[in-house]
């Protein structure tokens, strides 16, 4: 059962607007820069470059399909965690939980970073000053959010907004390009098992790039009619994701062949210079910044809601239930920026994201599960939205998922062992803190 303590409560003031701007700001980020040039190195040809995006888009829709009948009928903020509590207990809750919200810090700090390094090259001034920048923007955004929602579900419906409009000024003016005509480049193309595993690489890619098509889930308790809202910005969202990923994967194949996308660190950069000459750089860098910080944005204000969902469910101190007045939960902002901090600052932000990626597809599983969970265990809840085409839909994904997670696990495997040492450590850990939390509790 969920705690209730008198600090004050979430603020269901969100709609259908902030849905789409969250979904959209936390999943399009530096991966639609940088992704299309592993994609074109696996797979050189056009229908398996569009392909793989597409198939892509197609398993985020699967995960929306599900995933958004959990959300419509548990509207609580906190997003996978509060459907792993409620359908697997609390220790599965816990572990979800913790490193949702760890990976979620590290992300703040690695982005906040990458935005220090980009306005040093767009501002030489600001050069040799990377970590100074990434800790301004982190704590600008914290102490945005500390206002209250209205702060920031409308800076991030703004940030977004404008996210979405450079990128289709993007696409516009690659379409717009006339190209050199030059002969084509063939690559050789791979052929059974090494196409197969081909696929399975672009497929990581293009996944990590979809990653975060389920943010409204984390403000379910914030949200003003989650029967419809939730559903609707969540298929909204996963949408007009695939529409921008396609069309700019189909822009810059139009600027130039794949050849010269495959292993491009910066495909988008690339093509921006053919279209913008000498001023490519500067574009693609500003259009960097600006979707960076919506994706900040959209962190810093999830990282808190995991953190208060498990502070009323007495996974974290009771203390973490507090909110102000503006409908922020104040004690788990200060935690989720004190943690992001400390990462920019030690620079660990890489190795504790490469650890815990490892989670991020277990997440799904776990949401996917909790599907068929709820479904056995609680018949009567009401499901304002129940799963198209259940139970085929959510086995297809589930079966991806894990499919997904055995490729991660042996392409990466020091960094997995070292996330199954993490598991382990978490049981020890999961008992202290229920342990200070009954202490807590019986001090009140």
């Amino acid at each position: 059962m969920t705690k209730q303590h008198a600090h004050g409560s979430l603020l269901r003031v969100l709609g259908v607007g902030f849905g789409l701007a969250v979904t959209i700001g936390g999943t399009i980020g530096m991966g639609i820069l940088r992704t299309p040039g592993v994609v074109a190195k696996e797979l050189p040809t056009p229908t398996l470059f569009i392909g793989i995006w597409i198939i892509g888009g197609l398993y985020a829709l699967l995960g929306a399909i599900s995933i958004a009948e959990l959300g419509a009928m548990i509207p609580r903020s906190g997003g996978f965690y509060v459907f792993a509590h409620r359908a697997l207990g609390n220790y599965a809750g816990f572990v979800v939980g913790w490193s949702d919200w760890m990976s979620t810090c590290a992300t703040i700090a690695v982005i906040s970073m990458v935005v220090g390094e980009y306005s040093g090259v767009l501002v030489p001034a600001l050069a040799n000053r990377t970590k100074a920048i990434a800790l301004v923007v982190t704590l600008f955004f914290a102490l945005l959010q500390w206002r209250g929602i209205r702060w920031g579900s409308f800076t991030q419906n703004i940030t977004s907004l404008l996210k979405v409009l450079a990128f289709a000024a993007f696409v516009v003016f690659a379409f717009l390009y006339r190209p050199a005509v030059s002969i084509p480049t063939s690559t050789p193309m791979a052929h059974g098992f090494a196409l197969f595993a081909a696929i399975v690489l672009a497929l990581q890619g293009v996944l990590y790039t979809y990653d975060g098509w389920y943010g409204i889930c984390y403000f379910g308790g914030e949200i003003r009619d989650p029967k419809r809202d939730v559903t609707t910005s969540m298929f909204g969202g996963v949408l007009s994701i695939i529409a921008i990923y396609v069309l700019v994967n189909l822009a810059l194949i139009h600027v130039m062949p794949l050849s010269e996308i495959a292993g491009e660190p910066l495909a988008v950069g690339k093509a921006a210079g053919l279209i913008f000459g000498k001023y490519g750089d500067t574009a693609i860098r500003a259009l960097g910044i600006v979707s960076m910080l919506s994706t900040i944005n959209a962190y810093t204000l999830s990282a808190p809601r995991t953190l208060y969902a498990m502070s009323c469910d007495g996974l974290f101190t009771h203390h973490g239930t507090k909110v102000n007045k503006g409908g922020t939960p104040t004690i788990t902002l200060l935690v989720s920026t004190i943690v992001a901090v400390l990462f920019i600052v030690s620079g660990t932000f890489d190795q504790v994201l490469a650890v815990i990626a490892f989670f991020f597809v277990a997440y799904y599983s776990m949401a996917f599960i909790s599907v068929f969970v709820l479904r056995k265990r609680e018949p009567d809840l009401p499901r304002p939205y129940r799963v198209w085409g259940y139970p085929l839909t959510t086995l297809i994904v589930l079966i991806g998922s894990i499919a997904f997670l055995a490729g991660a696990v042996a392409g990466d495997t020091r960094n997995s062992l070292w996330a199954l040492v993490l598991l382990a450590v978490s049981g020890p850990v999961y008992l202290l803190v229920k342990r200070v939390a009954h202490l807590q509790d019986r001090e009140q």
